[in-house]
């Protein structure tokens, strides 16, 4: 427990300044590193990181993917980052089952498309962040993917440990319960709700409290599925935790995985719904 504290402290103390450098080139270029060292860790765990060849294309078509994202960010080119994406997506997954079928049986298609799914999943999760960063009013729409993740994972826990009787998914995530999953969506919703009073009164925006209500328990839902799939990945490799880069509470993956997942959704909400105006 005090390694997990001192863990968490320090780790607060690193991600509050990237926050409030969050208009400037430290934002993209922070999130291209968890990016790339996540990718990293899910090449560890399918168990093809040996392969030289799969790790160097994964971890440069990362590292370009945000680096494309951060740019066309900065830029104003938001609406040309979805045929990069498509670009990104066809060639790499071209090039990993290329791998595959030469490699006399070394690199098994089921490993290659988990790999590049995850990928996929790791490049598309962390540009939503840069991405929504840069839209209108971003600068405080983009926090609610954080708080979506770690409100509702917070949430659930505290709830399932006082509140807890019926599994959720226990073959997936023994721990996991559902009237924690149900305090998750509670305490997600309300700080939704909280940040739109906030935002109101520091700003002269217009928080559309009911859109965010419904945006917040549906991200939340989101964000619970999201660690069940980093979960279900782990747990069919055999693996702990994805990395250890953060000492008692695993790596990049194991505390980003909610966040890649709520990423997406929030900027696709935040655009159509108009959550703020």
């Amino acid at each position: 427990m005090k390694t997990r504290i001192i863990t968490a402290i320090v780790a607060i103390l690193i991600f509050v300044p990237v926050l409030i450098f969050s208009d400037t080139v430290v934002f993209p270029i922070a999130f291209g590193l968890l990016a790339v060292v996540a990718a990293w860790e899910m090449l560890s765990c399918v168990g093809v990181r040996k392969n030289i060849a799969v790790t160097l294309l994964s971890l440069l078509a990362t590292a370009a993917a945000m680096a494309g994202a951060g740019y066309l960010s900065r830029t104003g080119g938001t609406d040309r980052f979805e045929q990069l994406l498509l670009t990104f997506t066809y060639v790499y997954l071209f090039l990993m089952l290329t791998f595959s079928v030469f490699s006399k049986g070394k690199l098994p298609v089921s490993d290659a498309l988990t790999a590049a799914g995850m990928i996929f999943f790791i490049v598309f999760g962390f540009s939503a962040v840069v991405l929504l960063r840069e839209e209108p009013h971003g600068g405080y729409l983009y926090l609610l993917i954080f708080l979506s993740a770690w409100i509702t994972d917070t949430g659930a826990y505290f709830t399932g440990v006082f509140f807890g009787k019926h599994k959720l998914i226990p073959d997936v995530s023994p721990k996991k319960t559902v009237e924690g999953a149900i305090g998750g969506i509670f305490f997600c919703v309300l700080t939704f709700v909280i940040f739109g009073v906030i935002v109101g009164q520091i700003s002269d925006l217009t928080p559309h409290y009911l859109r965010l209500a419904l945006v917040g328990a549906v991200v939340s839902v989101v964000s619970m599925i999201g660690d069940l799939i980093a979960s279900l990945i782990k747990r069919k490799y055999g693996v702990k935790d994805y990395g250890k880069i953060f000492p008692g509470h695993g790596g990049v993956m194991d505390r980003f995985d909610s966040v890649l997942a709520t990423a997406p959704f929030l900027f696709m909400f935040a655009d159509a719904l108009h959550l703020l105006s």
